[in-house]
């Protein structure tokens, strides 16, 4: 095998993983198999919520390292499942819904002011960019206060694709969840929130999320005067 497709193949298989065990299963089995006839609501629900629980574990235990968005992944399962068990009110779901994302939002924003600044965490390890590189050119130009502020920036666009997240999550929440919890109408509004979560949610904060690092390479580039791929690993 050529070892150079290995990486690709390992992302697809991700991606495929994410698609498979956190949307279509449990899509599937809350629309489809959660009446009376069939694992009724509330088996219904804790079968389709274990899917997206034991991948998220999964994942954590391939990697061997806590990853923080898996495991608030985990949580906000969790929490729909329990509130979802206990029969409370939908209006909760929606406000978990946008309460999730939106407090990693402000996490996000108030990160550019402690030593964990976000943007800059994640170019680090990620090893996008040739730091120790980009470093020496902004500093014989003198240019790191402008190069801080850009990230900052950026930070305050990755920070808005959460609370875009949020909106979205609540509003959605509060359109298609309307039936008693408890019930088979009710899984099946959560089997179409989740269906619906991709394309209506994670799409548009994905692209929020693109843009923002697009701003942060054209900006290296028109500071340092140098192609970003100068900089690229």
């Amino acid at each position: 095998m050529n070892t150079t497709t290995q990486p690709a193949e390992k992302k697809s298989n991700g991606l495929l993983g994410n698609l498979l065990f956190n949307i279509v299963l449990p899509v599937i089995i809350l629309s489809k198999f959660s009446t009376e006839e069939y694992l009724g609501p509330v088996w219904g629900l804790v079968v389709a919520l274990a899917f997206p629980v034991g991948f998220g574990l999964w994942e954590l235990l391939k990697s061997g390292k806590v990853n923080f968005f898996s495991v608030v992944g985990i949580i906000s399962v969790l929490l729909t499942g329990g509130m979802s068990l206990l029969q409370l009110d939908p209006k909760y779901i929606a406000i978990k819904e946008a309460a999730v994302p939106g407090i990693i939002g402000l996490l996000v924003w108030f990160s550019q002011h402690s030593k964990f600044h976000l943007i800059k965490t994640l170019l680090e390890n990620a090893q996008l960019l040739n730091m120790a590189k980009l470093q020496q050119v902004l500093e014989s130009k003198q240019l790191v206060p402008q190069f801080e502020h850009k990230l900052d920036v950026t930070n305050q666009m990755l920070a808005g694709s959460f609370f875009l997240s949020s909106v979205l999550n609540y509003l959605l929440a509060k359109w298609i969840l309307v039936s008693p919890p408890g019930t088979p109408a009710y899984n099946e509004e959560l089997g179409t929130m989740t269906a619906l979560s991709y394309p209506v949610i994670a799409l548009p904060s994905m692209v929020l999320m693109m843009a923002a690092m697009w701003y942060l390479f054209t900006q290296i580039s028109k500071l340092t005067g140098e192609d970003i791929d100068n900089f690229l690993q």
